[in-house]
Parts: C-alpha cells; sequence; structure tokens
C-alpha cells in the first residue's frame, strides 16, 4: 500500500512567487508532494509549469528574486525552510543531491574530474585527501566509467555528454546523498545514452535504497523509471497516482492529453493538446486547464475545482469527479 511505505520528503501547501512592477505574481499553488523511501516520484508537466521551482525549492537553489510565502518541507523531521544557508549547506549534496538539466555546463571546465570529486567529497565528509581519492574511484566504477583513473585526470571538455552525466552522479555518490533531484537527466544526450543513463539510475536506487525526484516531461521515461506521479500544471498538482494506475486510468483531462499526444506504434495520428499553458503568475478565477479542456463546462471556468481522493489514494483535482 502506498501509506506504508516512509516518506523520507514531505511538501506541504508550498506556495510562491515573483515580485513584479505590477504585484506579486503567485507561481506555485499549495504544492504537496510525498516522496517514499527507495522509490522514484516523477513530476510531469510541460514547460514552465512549476516543476523545476518545486523541486529546487527542497535545496534552496531558487532564483533570487522568488519568495515563498507558505509552507513546510520536512526533512529528517526539520522543515528545511527554516533552515539558514549554512544549515542547508550541510544539507545540499550530502544528503539531498542535484544531478542538474544541463551535463555540458555543470561541470567546471578549470578543474579535472578529480579535483572537482575529491574536493565535493572533502567538503561533505570528514577523512583525508587519500580516502578522498579512493572513494571518488569507487564512485566511478559504481556508475560504470572504464579506466577511473585516467578519467580522473580528464577536464570537462575531453568528456562526451553522457560520461559527464556519469561524473555527475558519480558526485552524487561520493556524498552517499538519501535523496537525488534529477532534473530532466536525459535532456541533452542522445537516445541510447539517455537508456544508460535512466537504467544507471534505476540500479543504483535498488543498491543503495536512494530516493528520487525525477523532473521530466517525457512520459516514456516516466513509464519505465518512476513508482508515483505527480501531474503538474499552472503551478499546480492536479492528478497523483500510481504510476501503473495513472498509466491504465487517468483521471484528469490534461493527464488523459498528455498520455494522447505520446506517440504510438500503431496509430498515424499524433493528438496535440491545442492552446498553450497560462503564464506562471498570472491571475485564474477558475481550472486553470479549462480553457484547452474538451470536457470543460460552465463551471469550470469561474470555479477552482478542490483535490479528489480515491480508494487506491489516487487523488485529482477537476470538477468532473
Amino acid at each position: 500500500m502506498y501509506n506504508q511505505i516512509m516518506d523520507i520528503l514531505k511538501i506541504n501547501k508550498l506556495n510562491a512567487g515573483f515580485e513584479t512592477e505590477t504585484g506579486f505574481a503567485q507561481v506555485l499553488f499549495d504544492v504537496n508532494i510525498n516522496l517514499k523511501q527507495g522509490k522514484t516520484l516523477a513530476i510531469v508537466g510541460e514547460s514552465g509549469c512549476g516543476k523545476t521551482l518545486t523541486a529546487m525549492s527542497v535545496i534552496n537553489l531558487l532564483p533570487e528574486t522568488l519568495k515563498i510565502i507558505s509552507g513546510e518541507i520536512i526533512y529528517n523531521g526539520n522543515n528545511l525552510l527554516d533552515l539558514n544557508q549554512k544549515q542547508i549547506s550541510k544539507i545540499r549534496g550530502r544528503e539531498i543531491a542535484l544531478i542538474p538539466q544541463d551535463p555540458m555546463t555543470s561541470l567546471n571546465p578549470l578543474y579535472t574530474v578529480e579535483n572537482q570529486l575529491v574536493e565535493g567529497i572533502l567538503t561533505h565528509l570528514d577523512c583525508t585527501k587519500e580516502e578522498a581519492y579512493k572513494l571518488a574511484l569507487d564512485a566511478l566504477d559504481m556508475v560504470r566509467i572504464s579506466n577511473a583513473k585516467e578519467r580522473m585526470k580528464n577536464y570537462p571538455h575531453e568528456l562526451s555528454g553522457g560520461m559527464k552525466q556519469r561524473i555527475i552522479i558519480a558526485m552524487a555518490l561520493c556524498a552517499k546523498a538519501k535523496i537525488i533531484i534529477a532534473d530532466e537527466p536525459t535532456t541533452a544526450l542522445d537516445v541510447t545514452v539517455q537508456a544508460q543513463i535512466l537504467e544507471l539510475l534505476k540500479q543504483l536506487q535498488k543498491d543503495l535504497n536512494t530516493s528520487i525526484i525525477l523532473i521530466t516531461h517525457d512520459l516514456g521515461v516516466v513509464r519505465e523509471n518512476a513508482d508515483y506521479i505527480n501531474i503538474m500544471y499552472a503551478g499546480r498538482i492536479v492528478e497523483r497516482a500510481k504510476c501503473e494506475n495513472l498509466f491504465d486510468n487517468p483521471k484528469h483531462p490534461y493527464t488523459q492529453a498528455l498520455l494522447n499526444a505520446v506517440p504510438k506504434a500503431d496509430s498515424k495520428v499524433l493528438e496535440n493538446i491545442k492552446g498553450v499553458p497560462p503564464r506562471l503568475g498570472v491571475t485564474i478565477s477558475g481550472c486553470p486547464f479549462s480553457p484547452r479542456c474538451k470536457q470543460s463546462f460552465d463551471k469550470c471556468t469561474h470555479q477552482m475545482p478542490q483535490m479528489h481522493i480515491f480508494n487506491d489514494d489516487s487523488c485529482v483535482s477537476c470538477h468532473l469527479y
């Protein structure tokens, strides 16, 4: 059962926004997320829906102009939003690690792989430089990088995109992070390397019982790699379910539209979602998806739907239920 597995991270009613010339523009609305120990939670939605902002809130890597106005992010019994910069820095990278979206720009071009791995280990762990070097080699072996000692001498420009992504994953392993936030971890990689990186994450999760937040717009990636899914639209979670339940029985019209837009081998027609998502910060009186929804009716345009919870622990924010 969904509730029998321990929550390692809980985001409760997170609200955030930007100060603009015309006033405060809210971009996250009562976001609730539960990450289970040893499981993968996918946050899925179109670009600009707020999924990266939600995940970056966990490790306080937000734009300076973004302000969290209310909510909780509970990890190890503590609300991370109450911690100061020094306290959150001890958790970031050490216990909650980030695999950023673009491996090409995530490593410092002026330092070797050894410099960057060893420095990270010395920052987070109490060990000697020699011990840090050994841990770095072990991490490279775990991410299946051959000739690890030679690779340690390389600069980032000497590595392929897939190799750089493996180095970044190795950085998370060096610190033995309990949670990994993978922000579109395969976007800049070709299809073959994408599959290798995702398979690597699955194997490491199995070996180390790591919890993963997977941020993506690719439902194909989600189906093969996630245990639970949160569908996000216009800064709100609109549907939450176990992976198999969501694909077998999508409840929200937006989720249904996303699945219908996935190319299928037995179909020559590709359904697109008409219209565009509302810009983050725009005030919406009704359901934010109603202008694009084929099932919209009068109530949808002027009243925000409440979250409806089903017996299987899935839930959906829609007036149809």
